[in-house]
């Protein structure tokens, strides 16, 4: 009866520790900045953008050389007039497969580990066809994609979960836990 009963204890411990981890993070921002924050706080902390431009409400304002996990790329931030910071995408600077391969997998790994497990998670391996990822957390969404072969950049897409519903409409967060 006593083997039984320590045996059991080696088994369920372990089980205990995997169900009582915390969830994967949920709170989704664009470099470090929150959702609404104002457009002068963004160009104070960047600097002066090299572009701005209007589209459908949006003001959206280009930095370049921008450092994301040890890759260069553009930074784009789309700001609401009256809410603020609402959305950003970055495009990776990658000159060869290797790189585009490299900066992918890197972003996908990061994300993975941040936010957890996703509905659209795709390993990339060495074939020319779009890889992509995404995470629909209550914090926002993120969109992770590389198409080389119509020669669209690693990119990576955030949007705060007001911009998401003007884009997709109503959506349910999917949450991953450790």
């Amino acid at each position: 009866m006593m083997k039984k009963t320590v045996y059991l204890l080696f088994l369920l411990i372990p089980l205990a520790a995997l169900t009582a981890q915390e969830p994967y993070e949920t709170n989704v921002n664009l470099h470090g900045f929150a959702w609404g924050t104002s457009m002068d706080a963004v160009i104070k902390k960047m600097g002066k953008p090299v572009s701005q431009e209007t589209v459908s409400g949006l003001v959206s304002l280009v930095w370049e050389n921008v450092e994301v996990s040890g890759f260069t790329a553009y930074m784009i931030a789309y700001f609401s007039p009256k809410d603020g910071l609402q959305g950003g995408t970055y495009y990776f600077v990658t000159y060869t497969m290797d790189d585009i391969i490299k900066c992918y997998g890197t972003l996908q790994r990061e994300l993975y580990n941040r936010f957890g497990r996703t509905a659209l998670f795709d390993e990339i391996i060495n074939q020319l066809r779009p890889y992509e990822s995404s995470w629909n957390l209550p914090g926002g969404f993120i969109y992770l994609m590389v198409n080389a072969r119509n020669g669209v950049p690693v990119t990576l897409w955030y949007s705060s979960p007001e911009l998401s519903k003007k884009i997709f409409g109503q959506t349910d967060p999917v949450t991953g836990k450790k």
